[in-house]
């Protein structure tokens, strides 16, 4: 009677040493199979985020462009009246130049 006591705790420490391999098995798994997810996750956000920054990128590049392709328009508009006004000036200036000789 008492070795088959000291055979069933044996064998129920067996069984609870069984379990907790199988348990330690089961969360290595698991940890295992969180890593995995985790980095599909992660490259997965990176993946989106690059996309992201390249498509702002380009939205910023094209708005840059606008801009820049005004700047010059308007430029080129201030730069042509300035001429304008200037060559008048020369004209205006140059005529009373021959007035003032001319009435030397």
């Amino acid at each position: 009677m008492l070795s088959d006591l000291i055979k069933g705790i044996l064998a129920t420490e067996y069984e609870a040493n069984q379990v907790k391999l199988l348990v330690l098995k089961k969360s290595q798994e698991s940890i295992e199979q969180a890593t995995k997810e985790g980095s599909e996750a992660i490259a997965d956000v990176l993946k989106r985020a690059e996309s992201d920054i390249n498509q702002l990128r380009r939205a910023s590049d094209k708005k840059a462009m606008e801009s820049a392709t005004e700047l010059a328009s308007s430029t080129a508009n201030r730069l042509a009246t300035m001429r304008a006004r200037a060559e008048n000036r020369l004209d205006l200036v140059a005529q009373r130049i021959f007035e003032r000789i001319v009435s030397i």
